[in-house]
């Protein structure tokens, strides 16, 4: 999908229709991503809070706009990566979260409290939930010699072996294996270049997945055996399986991302805030590090209920590592270049 600036007029309109929608209830309704409400944590929530959670989940980044846009006023908090948050706060969906009113705040990474793409001039829109990277992955029972670039997925010895996810991020892998390592500033002609190497790519692909247990399904099934994926999320969900996997960041590297949970405009309820403080404490913490093998954005909670191991393998002791690797940008005015040349990529 294709974001576009909404004219001030329209989302006068949507911002109203939003708040009189607004009559709050003990329901919270999220748009978010897999495993974010899972049952193992999200029902001792419900029981200690009196809050019953209802989760619409995303397979894209590029579906929080559209969905709210269209409809805003029925979801209560959204889930957006760094890439597309400031966007959200520009278009004038969410607003500003009272951090005083999160008991943990302070414990949050302050490389994540200060990200930009949450903040505008001095007010924070977003409370850091989780980060990690979007890794490649393989079955190991089809690799002698484990792969170690992205060129794998483009190798004609793989053909419908091969599964992308379905987001514009595929621009950004081709511009990798291209040699444009500036991928959130691509120019036009790099981004053709970039849609081409796709193009040529696609009689490989045997899918492009959307959700979490596609692309588990697909590697189950035998139907594929390298693919990009959810560093921690997937090849977990593969071992409860059985089908063994690794997780590799390639030669060209990878794209790093932070999470943040944000409050839709007008629904900031006692249940929504109730929400924020379990997630970013050590049930919600732990319960997405548990469920998606993702990092926490809270050090002292990760501290509090993780083992050692755990720990150092989720880089709790290292959030510079994420620096290391490709951190999603907001592509701004130039996210429907992006857009439009993924899609026209798939309408081949």
């Amino acid at each position: 999908m294709t974001y576009r600036k909404l004219p001030s007029a329209t989302l006068a309109v949507m911002m109203a229709t939003s708040v009189a929608t607004s009559a709050f209830s003990q329901d919270l309704n999220v748009l978010t991503w897999e495993g974010y409400a899972d049952p193992s944590f999200i029902d001792q929530f419900q029981k200690q809070s009196g809050c019953t959670v209802n989760a619409t989940y995303v397979g894209s980044n590029d579906d929080f706009a559209p969905k709210l846009a269209a409809g805003g006023g029925v979801y209560d908090l959204i889930s957006p990566s760094i890439d597309v948050s400031g966007l959200i706060i520009d278009a004038g969906f969410v607003e500003p979260i009272d951090t005083s009113r999160i008991e943990a705040w302070e414990g949050i990474y302050e490389k994540f409290r200060k990200e930009p793409g949450i903040n505008r001039d001095g007010v924070i829109y977003g409370m850091p939930y989780s980060w990690g990277a979007i890794a490649f992955m393989y079955r190991n029972d089809a690799f002698d010699t484990p792969p170690t670039s992205i060129a794998e997925l483009f190798d004609e010895k793989h053909a419908g072996k091969v599964a992308l996810w379905d987001d514009k991020s595929a621009i950004y892998v081709a511009a990798r294996l291209n040699g444009d390592m500036d991928i959130y500033n691509l120019s036009d002609e790099q981004i053709a270049a970039a849609k081409a190497r796709l193009v040529e790519q696609k009689p490989l692909v045997r899918k492009y997945w959307a959700t979490a247990g596609e692309l588990v399904d697909l590697f189950a099934g035998g139907e594929v055996y390298i693919s990009n994926t959810w560093a921690g999320y997937q090849s977990s969900l593969l071992a409860e399986k059985d089908i063994q996997v690794t997780e590799f960041i390639p030669e060209e590297n990878a794209e790093g991302w932070m999470d943040s949970w944000m409050i839709v405009k007008g629904r900031a309820s006692d249940c929504a805030y109730k929400f924020l403080n379990m997630q970013i404490t050590e049930l919600g913490q732990c319960g997405v590090a548990n469920v998606n093998g993702y990092s926490a954005a809270n050090k002292e909670a990760a501290r509090a209920c993780m083992s050692d191991e755990q720990f150092i393998a989720l880089h709790q002791d290292d959030p510079d590592y994420l620096d290391s690797l490709l951190l999603w940008k907001p592509l701004g005015e130039r996210t429907e270049a992006y857009t439009n040349a993924w899609n026209a990529v798939k309408a081949q």
